[in-house]
């Protein structure tokens, strides 16, 4: 592992099997910078859905920690969807790549919107995922932001900005694979950021697993509703 003040990469050079590969991977990182993390009661672990939610579960398990849901959305280029221009979260968040609206051409009207459609689809992944549960009480407690991957490092900073307003004690980013200058920016704004994969040639994050097939509403459903279920035992 190369720890340089909050920031940990772990030497990995081959690409993950899939995202329970990497969670798993990812929960033995943890597990080793974090010392301080492990058994605490007070530990929140906050799955990006939908990839980040199949990624999680190994790390919980491993901080014997709670497991939740941050509901965040990408704001992909109008003609181009697949190529971030910002992400919005829970609570009014919005945040654009500089320069936009303007990049590439894209206007105001534009920008609006994505962010229209994308606070619609935000709502529905609320109802679905969640129901009628409260969202997991953020402040004061240690919150690990957990996604498959980051790009542009948008929709993680939205992330990090709806953790932030609900002053968490300490706010920990965990991703198996980044591009380098995203995790740059992210190491400004978490107080630890641990990374399994930094590229020197970045192109997607599909690109760093060998089974990268979309992760869609039912799967996450299952797997909240599993580890709920198991959390609930738990506190019983």
């Amino acid at each position: 592992m190369l720890e340089v003040n909050n920031f940990f990469i772990m030497q990995e050079t081959e690409p993950f099997i899939d995202r329970v590969d990497a969670g798993t991977k990812l929960a033995k990182a943890l597990a080793g910078a974090l010392r301080q993390c492990a058994g605490r009661d007070d530990v929140l672990v906050l799955a990006l859905p939908r990839g980040g939610v199949p990624v999680v579960f190994p790390i919980a398990q491993a901080l014997h920690a709670e497991l939740d849901l941050m509901l965040v959305r990408k704001l992909g280029l109008p003609n181009q969807p697949e190529f971030a221009m910002g992400a919005i979260g829970s609570g009014g968040v919005c945040v654009l790549q500089p320069g936009v609206p303007g990049l590439m051409g894209v206007t105001q009207a534009e920008v609006d919107a994505v962010v229209a459609a994308e606070q619609s689809e935000l709502a529905r992944r609320e109802r679905r995922y969640r129901g009628e549960r409260p969202p997991a009480r953020i402040a004061g407690r240690c919150v690990i932001l957990v996604d498959d991957g980051v790009a542009t490092g948008s929709t993680m900073l939205a992330a990090v900005e709806v953790a932030r307003r609900q002053r968490p004690s300490r706010l920990v980013l965990a991703v198996p694979v980044a591009a380098r200058d995203a995790l740059q920016v992210l190491r400004g704004v978490a107080d630890e950021v641990v990374c399994l994969l930094a590229p020197m040639r970045f192109r997607a994050v599909g690109q760093w697993y060998r089974r990268f097939e979309q992760t869609d509403d039912e799967e996450v459903q299952s797997l909240l509703a599993q580890a709920w279920a198991c959390q609930r035992d738990a506190a019983s």
